[in-house]
């Protein structure tokens, strides 16, 4: 069975794309990480969801669902958790999914990813019982398992055994998952394209898609990824019908595509994304609190959403550290933050002990909401007497370079401000919010801010909280230490909308565009 499916796998890819339906598909930024947990950049998320699969994932209301399992058991005392797999699972090259496929994919995710990261701690263990059988123990009570198994950005893509003991923090060379298209390595040229095949043998679920969850049936033979990364080129390219498919469209060309009767624009992902600004915190002066509370007095939300939102439809001031509109948003410890002040950020960049020194900004020309957020925040520390120096250069360079702890004094490569967008859902919890975390070991991500307190209160108070209110009393206290540390500053909500022919039909409503039940009509 394995050597037929292998083969049918082999015909297709060797029909030309021409003969097929295809998609187009035009990313935000250039296609280079390939690993599923190493970088939480959205293309690779994008490009993830196409090509794995996991064993519990989110609908469109953010309920956990079961995907790849058919079935969990939980033991009374919920310390133990029982999944058994759906039939008939198969990677790409024709092996079965196995439980312990499973296994050693979610134990490498867990080293990395910060839902994973709160959960081991409280893991007793983790393993196969048979071939489609694996059993989660845990020492002590841990609610949300479903929930963080479930995340659907950095979530736990399921990879072959082989490729999953790869080390967490080694990128996997081989792109090898069980989900709905086929990656097709010959297709991928980095810069310019990136190419998804449907793999005939994927056994969608049975009920009705719904989110990331439920049936994922791949409608077109083919994916086309194309990288164009001047807005003008890519506007044209999706009105003339040579591209489908832009997320975002360029905000300043949105009327453009609106009034345009073959083109549909329309916001999928209502949690939006929120702009953030990263300090270097290992590297003066943003070692020092001060000095990141100085960018936080800068913080002008208006500005940001007045520059990166084409309509004020699209974007919302928000300073609730845990998004606003969530269950967990509250106006603790914010009232000092709302008003920007130039006067006094200058002050307290001199109490950190800034004296003129250049202040290196990472700034991605083919990244437009980026660079506009890197753009105003250089203006802003401009008008507090900073000197500011603004590295531009291209998205996937930046994912690379923010990865260098060194000063810039010591290193070429260092730098001192790094600028992206998380999307709200990602943002919405202590469980999930990869920028909060504030372990001092050095192993979070990019920025590396250290806290034991704040890392307490996350992963120790938090999780200990048994009934809603109490949790809510340690999300204030989250909240009052984070505007006391400032691992990052946020610069307000966006709710991006997606432009795309108008005869596409049948966009999930997710975080990031994936490309199942997607068909094409004829008007």
């Amino acid at each position: 069975m394995r050597k037929i499916a292998a083969l049918l796998l082999a015909l297709f890819a060797a029909f030309p794309a021409a003969a097929q339906s295809v998609i187009r598909y035009a990313p935000a930024g250039d296609l280079r990480v390939l690993d599923p947990i190493w970088t939480s950049a959205a293309i690779t998320v994008t490009h993830a969801q196409l090509v794995y699969d996991v064993l519990v994932t989110m609908d469109s209301s953010l309920k956990p669902r079961l995907q790849m399992a058919e079935s969990v058991e939980t033991s009374p005392d919920g310390l133990t958790w029982t999944f058994t797999l759906r039939p008939g699972l198969a990677f790409h090259d024709g092996s079965p999914v196995r439980a312990q496929d499973v296994v050693a994919s979610i134990q490498r995710w867990a080293r990395r990813v910060t839902t994973g990261q709160a959960m081991m701690p409280r893991v007793a263990a983790i393993e196969a019982i048979d071939a489609r059988t694996l059993r989660l123990q845990l020492s002590r009570p841990f609610g949300p398992v479903m929930e963080v198994l479930g995340t659907p950005v950095l979530a736990p893509f399921v990879m072959r055994e082989q490729e999953a003991r790869t080390d967490a923090f080694e990128q996997v060379k081989t792109v090898m998952g069980s989900g709905p298209f086929t990656w097709d390595a010959a297709g991928y040229q980095p810069g310019h394209r990136a190419t998804y095949r449907r793999n005939p043998a994927y056994v969608p679920r049975a009920e009705p898609a719904d989110g990331y969850a439920g049936g994922k049936v791949a409608k077109f033979d083919v994916v086309e990824w194309r990288y164009l990364p001047d807005p003008s080129t890519v506007t044209q390219a999706l009105m003339k019908g040579e591209i489908d498919l832009i997320d975002p469209p360029p905000a300043d060309l949105i009327p453009l595509l609106r009034a345009n009767r073959d083109i549909t624009v329309e916001v999928l992902n209502t949690a939006g994304v929120i702009g953030t600004i990263r300090p270097n915190s290992l590297v003066p002066p943003f070692n020092n609190p001060k000095a990141r509370a100085a960018l936080q007095m800068l913080m002008d939300q208006k500005l940001y959403n007045e520059a990166i939102a084409s309509e004020p439809a699209y974007a919302e001031e928000c300073y609730a550290l845990f998004v606003c509109g969530t269950p967990y948003a509250t106006d603790v410890a914010t009232a000092p933050w709302k008003q920007p002040s130039i006067e006094r950020a200058r002050a307290l960049l001199a109490e950190a002990g800034y004296r003129g020194e250049p202040i290196v900004l990472l700034d991605p020309a083919d990244q437009a909401d980026i660079h506009m957020l890197a753009l105003i925040t250089a203006d802003q520390l401009r008008r507090a007497g900073v000197n500011v120096v603004v590295q531009t250069m291209d998205w996937s360079t930046i994912l690379t370079r923010r990865n260098v702890k060194d000063p810039p004094s010591q290193n070429p490569n260092g730098w001192h401000l790094a600028f992206t967008f998380w999307g709200g859902l990602s943002l919405s919890s202590p469980i999930s919010s990869a920028p909060l975390v504030s372990r001092c070991d050095g192993r979070n991500l990019y920025g590396w801010p250290c806290d034991e307190a704040l890392h307490k209160l996350m992963n120790e108070d938090f999780l200990d909280a048994a009934t809603p209110q109490a949790q809510m009393q340690v999300i204030e206290k989250i909240q009052a230490r984070f505007y006391e540390t400032f691992p990052y500053i946020a610069t307000g909500i966006i709710r991006r909308p997606m432009a795309r022919r108008a005869d596409l039909v049948g966009m999930p409503r997710t975080q990031y565009p994936v490309f199942w039940n997607v068909e094409r009509t004829r008007r």
